[in-house]
């Protein structure tokens, strides 16, 4: 069944505007009768059937409405220090696939990749439709937010709003099943670009109460790392079954 996202007001009947509206009447060629889900802000996943249909405009029947049961029940917030090129597309779109609450891209000190602030408004509203369609291709109950770009000083700050924190280090730490709490339902990862994190930030984090893990003896790509290590958290944390 088709999956969207609205913030339309759900009462018997709701309309489909703009983008949505034409890729369901243009890519998916769907017709009055087919049925859709749609999925609004308060994290509840409505299924529909089309009434009417043009070419920018569908009205859709709410039939069913209920609890989206699709979101993991830890929130991940990802740090991701800003790789080279265009990895982070990559690594927005699998990691909102894979279960990611929020993603912060940082500039650290051995970031290659700097961009102006103009660069970056302009590459963050992409980021933000990756995610958009990623959720959206992987049934996602809500949209994960691409917050604007942070200097390391000001995400180490961030910190202690979560539960746990945990920088994956290219040199070493612990296991990450010898971190985790099961009472912990909010957790930040800290993951650095192709040259990783110098000691000063790694040592930063943990003063902030973070805690370094390790991801196996190898070393992984800037855009595989962030990847794992979500995959290893939510198996850790039962939302990988």
């Amino acid at each position: 069944m088709a999956w969207f996202f609205t913030d339309a007001d759900f009462k018997e009947t709701v309309e489909i505007m703009g983008e949505d509206a034409r890729h369901i009447v243009k890519s998916l060629r769907m017709a009055a009768g087919e049925q859709l889900t749609l999925c609004s802000p308060d994290g509840m996943q409505h299924t529909c059937t089309i009434e009417t249909i043009t070419h920018d405009c569908v009205v859709a029947k709410v039939l069913e409405s209920r609890p989206c049961q699709n979101e993991p029940d830890v929130q991940v917030t990802l740090f991701q220090a800003l790789p080279k090129g265009d990895k982070m597309d990559l690594i927005v779109q699998k990691a909102v696939e894979l279960g990611v609450y929020k993603i912060v891209p940082v500039l650290t000190q051995r970031c290659v990749s700097r961009p102006d602030e103009k660069t970056l408004r302009r590459k963050c509203m992409r980021w933000q439709k990756i995610a958009r369609n990623a959720a959206q291709q992987a049934r996602r109950g809500r949209i994960p937010k691409v917050e604007t770009t942070l200097m390391f000083t000001q995400a180490a700050q961030c910190s202690g709003k979560y539960d746990r924190t945990i920088l994956f280090y290219e040199c070493g730490g612990k296991r990450v099943g010898d971190i985790l709490k099961t009472t912990d339902r909010s957790i930040a990862i800290f993951i650095g670009s192709e040259g990783g994190f110098t000691p000063e930030e790694a040592a930063l984090i943990q003063e902030n109460g973070g805690e370094a893990a390790t991801l196996g003896k190898r070393i992984l790509r800037a855009e595989t790392a962030p990847l794992a290590a979500l995959s290893v958290l939510m198996y850790a944390t039962g939302n990988f079954a």
